[in-house]
């Protein structure tokens, strides 16, 4: 590398850091470790707290469970390995960087704000389980299924501080964020293997067939829940996170990457977040459903409130408090940055720093309100389905615009600042499995593939159409 070259990697980390709006230079490259811990991190998180024991509000079976989640899983971190590590240490952009050659200034501008602003709930979400744990020593009246409302004074003082900390962190950048994570990670899968010895231990399983009967054929969900079946299960745990593989997002992760075999790192989060970390929030909750408290919501025909700082709180004590709060910081941390990218975009000459602490405030704003976090499984499922189909216009450039003889990069060649291919594209694929989601009440996760596929597909022959008409 030359002394020139040196001197303009060491002013672009001094400028900015994230490197926004251009390729990752190699000397910023990182390996498999950094990775490994981050998604380990996120995905061993605040969210399985909450997901865990939704699954049991939705009268899933133990085969349903159990299987559907190994397969479904095991689909996600295909998706990360196979199309966005290898197309994010490819190209080594942003997200939205890389949309913004495709797609041009003013139409990226409509994906990189609604983007964020789910971005941001999503990670209110977390905030909102964090305070679940912060609250405890303060006596403090937790959420239930059905509150969207904030519930007391000390419940906004709790969040807001909470969203502070988590803001600033995510603030100081990708390194920042991905030292939090590996710092935090050990401590949090630990927590969620001892929650779910413990909750074994108390709901008295001494064998496989008690552990599988602890959800058996099932049952009837719970009231304002639906019931998921295998291929709900299936469904749902490969598209939990569309946004950030199909639809992605962790382009702007990966582009650090020193190549596509990061990609496989996803698997330590996933099967110690989204499977063993499910499965034991899950039994912690099924602990608290056979209490004298969750006893008198179900005789009076309710929903028992679903917190996760008492129910870890019940297995493990004050460890179980540390592990909920610092289990929602390692989702939002991420979450937030991602969101702060994203606005970034919009606003290119507002640095960094200060585009991610918007996004913290609206996050926090956000996690004052604990329907984001009760109604998690429907929302999850709605913001993949609206943002994983934008992914497919990437995917489908890159593997087949070539072969379609449409031009790549489109905007930048052109200059076009509007891509009417993209935008046709994404708002019938949307409109039209939206609108069969509603009219024959179909869940949005068995709607996400084909949705994105039809995209793709649509965006490949209106750009043919386009590149006609200009010739």
């Amino acid at each position: 590398m030359s002394l020139a070259q040196q001197e303009k990697e060491v002013l672009e980390v001094q400028t900015s850091g994230e490197f926004e709006r251009e390729p990752v230079p190699q000397s910023q490259w990182k390996d498999w470790k950094s990775f490994l811990g981050m998604y380990a991190g996120e995905h061993a998180a605040g969210t399985e707290f909450i997901i865990g024991p939704l699954f049991l509000t939705t009268g899933v079976s133990a085969f349903d469970l159990i299987i559907g989640l190994l397969i479904g899983n095991f689909l996600a971190v295909l998706s990360w390995r196979f199309l966005t590590a290898e197309i994010g240490t490819k190209f080594r952009y942003t997200l939205y960087f890389h949309l913004e050659k495709i797609c041009g200034t003013r139409l990226v501008t409509i994906y990189n704000l609604a983007n964020g602003v789910l971005f941001c709930f999503l990670a209110g979400s977390m905030i909102t389980v964090s305070a679940t744990a912060v609250g405890i020593p303060f006596n403090m009246e937790m959420p239930r299924l059905t509150d969207t409302m904030p519930t007391s004074f000390t419940w906004v003082v709790i969040v807001l501080c909470i969203g502070a900390v988590i803001s600033l962190i995510a603030a100081r950048g990708y390194s920042t964020v991905a030292k939090a994570a590996n710092f935090m990670s050990p401590f949090i899968v630990l927590a969620f293997l001892v929650c779910g010895g413990v909750a074994l231990v108390q709901l008295d399983v001494n064998s496989f067939s008690d552990f599988w009967n602890i959800w058996g054929e099932g049952g009837d969900p719970f009231p304002g829940q639906i019931k998921y079946t295998f291929w709900h299960v299936v469904l749902w745990s490969w598209f939990t996170n569309a946004a950030m593989h199909i639809g992605m997002s962790d382009l702007s992760v990966f582009r650090y990457a020193k190549n596509a075999r990061a990609g496989w790192t996803t698997a330590g989060g996933i099967y110690v977040g989204h499977y063993i970390a499910w499965i034991s929030a899950a039994l912690l909750y099924a602990v608290y459903l056979k209490s004298p408290e969750a006893a008198v919501f179900i005789n009076n025909g309710e929903a028992p409130p679903v917190a996760p700082g008492p129910l870890a709180y019940n297995a493990i004590g004050f460890f179980g408090i540390i592990a909920v709060i610092l289990a929602g910081w390692t989702t939002a941390n991420p979450t937030i940055y991602r969101a702060g990218l994203a606005f970034q975009a919009i606003i290119p000459k507002t640095s960094t720093f200060w585009v991610t602490i918007i996004a913290g405030g609206l996050a926090t704003i956000a996690g004052l309100f604990p329907a984001f976090a009760m109604k998690l499984l429907g929302f999850v499922a709605f913001y993949g389905f609206i943002l994983a189909p934008i992914g497919a216009i990437i995917v489908f450039d890159y593997y087949f615009g070539k072969k379609a003889g449409i031009t790549s990069f489109y905007a930048e060649k052109t200059g076009s600042k509007f891509n009417q291919a993209v935008f046709w594209a994404w708002l019938i694929s949307f409109g039209v499995f939206y609108v069969l989601s509603l009219r024959f009440e179909i869940f949005l996760s068995f709607l996400t593939l084909p949705a994105w596929i039809f995209c793709g597909c649509l965006f490949l022959i209106f750009s043919k159409l386009q590149k006609r008409s200009r010739e």
